[in-house]
């Protein structure tokens, strides 16, 4: 399936989505703890803090600080890997899960509202 914006449509349904979560007063997430957040709940599992940081080309510290973030809102966990002790494996939760699809529907909702 293909979605056909312009490129003011795609910019307003942007705006509508972010002030959306503004008006709900939704925390704050730079575009790299999203970018994260949504490849952790998007993108197939294992994830780790070295294939994050390689697949967003940025340092693990970068990556480990965003996750800093995210797990005190508890929308992701972190823990050694048993297998591999140097490895830190990032798991979903229940609030990060409910967060990405209320976050879904706030897309899908002011898509409806997008005018042609």
């Amino acid at each position: 399936m293909s979605v056909n914006l312009r490129p003011i449509q795609a910019l307003r349904l942007w705006q509508s989505v972010a002030l959306a979560e503004v008006n709900a007063g939704q925390p704050d997430l730079s575009h790299r703890q999203m970018t994260i957040l949504l490849t952790v709940y998007l993108d197939s599992p294992p994830h780790t803090v070295r294939g994050l940081a390689a697949k967003l080309g940025v340092t693990k510290p970068v990556i480990t600080r965003a996750l800093d973030t995210l797990g005190a809102m508890r929308l992701v966990q972190r823990h050694r890997d048993d297998a591999d002790r140097r490895n830190v494996l990032v798991r979903r939760t229940v609030e990060g899960a409910l967060y990405v699809e209320r976050f879904g529907d706030v897309i899908i909702s002011s898509a409806k509202d997008l005018p042609i």
